[in-house]
């Protein structure tokens, strides 16, 4: 995986590029899907992107072909509580970035019915503006019961969406509450959306969502209210970052007429938590980054602008400060311990015998003579064989050539 900049050559930003371009020699249809993936045919990364997010057969290889050219694109989260804007905003951040000639991915994950198991999907519907453009890819997807803001597979299609060649991927949560926090962990860069509704200055103070952000806008900042949430959160931050009123001198017998106006601006960042953070948010080339907070209205496509600029700093600072290499390795982690749940869940809970032996458990468990902890230990020491096989096939190489 590379943790370079977002600049491309031509070669480059080819679909698929060259790294695997002789991975496979077969005919068969798994085959034949990822030679029009690496061609660049946009009905190709439609169904691997399918199927990859409903892990049908073959979407282990489909991953892993992919999996040498992952670090090229910029991946952005886009969160906030329902109806702070987040999918006009999107829409907007798209436009500008394809003005700026770069080819955009959207993942947009809304929320699944605990009723009926079905999703409305209706991101897409709010995206129309760019949902024809044939340098925007869209993806509507269901969280399916995940918890966290984003679907089971939604890291794995921003995969497929990387491996293509898209520059710019945007991430969009359904609408999350304080503990829903799995976009930063996705994402390079986390925008956080909120409207003057959104709460009062105690809803700025609580953990949860307000920590992810590496950028803040106040959207729909032309109604009431939205400086005040705007200086808030300037104050949290300010206040969370420690570096305000440390090196404030006492109070007593001090002169600011007396003082040089650079020293007189220190000291009233020094006393104001949220000017420091202000302040601190627009240096180009922070040691430390602070997230700035802005204003934008979406709707009418006034400051979505600076939000892109701000999200490009942070990128920046990521690369200069070596944050984007851990955050990206801390994915690649992240992404074993996933998938090495995934198996196991998969054998042990579909496997008949491990299920009759589970049941065969029961009258025990009842009575108090067994306890879960010692059938769970039982249950592994039994099931090593199912553990222990192997689950992904390699697609065949050239002669000559080894996976």
């Amino acid at each position: 995986m590379t943790s370079g900049t977002n600049t491309m050559t031509a070669a480059s930003k080819t679909p698929g590029g060259g790294a695997v371009a002789d991975l496979v020699t077969t005919t068969t249809p798994l085959a034949r899907l990822l030679e029009q993936f690496r061609a660049g045919k946009p009905a190709a990364l439609a169904r691997a992107v399918s199927i990859v997010e409903n892990h049908r057969a073959g979407f282990e290889q489909i991953l892993a072909a992919q999996h040498a050219l992952l670090g090229r694109a910029r991946r952005i989260g886009i969160t906030g509580p329902p109806g702070a804007g987040k999918s006009t905003l999107t829409t907007r951040l798209a436009r500008y970035y394809r003005d700026a000639g770069l080819t955009v991915g959207i993942v947009a994950v809304d929320p699944t019915s605990p009723f009926t198991g079905g999703a409305l999907l209706g991101d897409r519907i709010r995206m129309e503006e760019v949902a024809l453009d044939p340098g925007v890819f869209i993806r509507s997807m269901a969280t399916r019961g995940s918890l966290g803001g984003l679907a089971t597979a939604t890291r794995e299609v921003c995969d497929v969406l990387d491996g293509f060649g898209k520059d710019i991927i945007l991430i969009e949560t359904v609408g999350v509450g304080q503990s829903e926090l799995d976009v930063s962990r996705a994402a390079d860069s986390t925008l956080v959306v909120l409207v003057p509704e959104s709460g009062d200055s105690i809803q700025t103070l609580k953990a949860g969502v307000m920590e992810i952000a590496d950028v803040y806008t106040v959207n729909k900042a032309d109604r009431p209210g939205a400086d005040r949430l705007r200086n808030d959160i300037e104050l949290m931050l300010g206040l969370r970052s420690g570096a305000t009123m440390q090196n404030m001198p006492a109070h007593h017998g001090v002169d600011l007429r007396g003082m040089a106006d650079a020293d007189r601006d220190a000291l009233r960042d020094a006393m104001n938590p949220a000017r420091a953070a202000r302040a601190a948010a627009q240096e180009e080339h922070p040691e430390q980054w602070t997230p700035p907070v802005l204003r934008s209205v979406a709707a009418k496509n006034e400051g979505v602008a600076e939000v892109a600029d701000a999200l490009s700093r942070h990128f920046r600072y990521l690369e200069a400060s070596g944050e984007l290499r851990q955050r990206r390795r801390a994915r690649l982690r992240e992404r074993v311990m996933e998938v090495v749940e995934q198996q196991v869940r998969q054998r042990l809970w579909h496997d008949a015998d491990t299920l009759a032996w589970l049941d065969a458990q029961l009258d025990a468990l009842e009575a108090g003579t067994l306890v879960p902890f010692a059938v769970a230990d039982s249950l592994r020491a039994r099931s090593s064989s199912l553990l222990t096989g192997a689950a992904y096939a390699p697609l065949p190489h050239p002669k000559g050539i080894s996976a």
